[in-house]
């Protein structure tokens, strides 16, 4: 009995380490596979949202997004509807993808090297021709999105971007003309006024002016403000 039981113990022992071995053989095996696959489908994931939202940018630059649909948004990416759904799932979420694509597509001028032209009126000239050649670039979505945001509320926060950044850009066109107080205020104005993307389309609308007289008029606006008023004689 006493040896009938040794080798029960030996054979209970040995399917176990068996067991043991084959169940550590096949994780070791199974782990990279999992990891593969997981990282398979995040890829996968990864290109469906990026075709949902190069499909939006299209129909936002064409249509404007308030008559972009979500059929037609899906049907231009190769997707069903609840596939754009899931990325997707509020109008926020989908212009402020947009908003990020577009931008690093097609980044805001670089205002760092306005900062280090001394003069204000070359400052202000090179920074004009710069930003007027970027709304001629932009132009066919420029203008849906800021007509459209007056329509869509959800549209709205993807302008901060560019409101910042004509905010900051102000600022930095202001300083050096050596105005004070309400002057300044008033200069101030004139150069945002001088940068605005509707002030440009407004200029060059239907090519009656060209960028260069578009910018040498807006120049002459802020110089005139800058300059105080000379008071009639008596």
């Amino acid at each position: 009995m006493n040896i009938t039981g040794r080798w029960k113990d030996r054979l209970y022992t040995c399917t176990l380490r068996r067991v043991k071995l084959r169940c550590t053989v096949m994780n070791s095996q199974s782990q990279p596979k999992r990891k593969y696959q997981l990282k398979r489908r995040a890829d996968e994931m990864a290109r469906t949202r990026r075709r949902i939202t190069e499909a939006a940018v299209d129909l936002h630059g064409t249509v404007g997004p308030a008559r972009t649909t979500l059929s037609a948004v899906a049907e231009r990416a190769g997707v069903q509807r609840h596939t754009v759904y899931r990325h997707f799932p509020t109008d926020t979420d989908l212009f402020g993808a947009c908003s990020a694509h577009y931008l690093t597509a097609n980044p805001l001028p670089d205002r760092e090297p306005w900062r280090t032209i001394r003069d204000s009126h070359r400052r202000l000239a090179t920074a004009l021709h710069e930003l007027y050649a970027y709304y001629e670039r932009t132009e066919p979505m420029l203008s849906n999105v800021l007509r459209d945001a007056e329509l869509v509320e959800a549209l709205r926060p993807t302008l901060a971007p560019m409101q910042a950044f004509l905010s900051e850009t102000a600022e930095i066109l202001t300083a050096g003309w050596g105005a004070r107080g309400r002057r300044r205020r008033v200069l101030k104005a004139a150069i945002a006024h001088a940068i605005d993307f509707h002030t440009w389309r407004s200029l060059t609308a239907n090519g009656e002016m060209t960028k260069t007289e578009a910018v040498d008029l807006v120049i002459a606006l802020v110089e005139a403000a800058a300059t105080p008023r000379r008071r009639a004689a008596a």
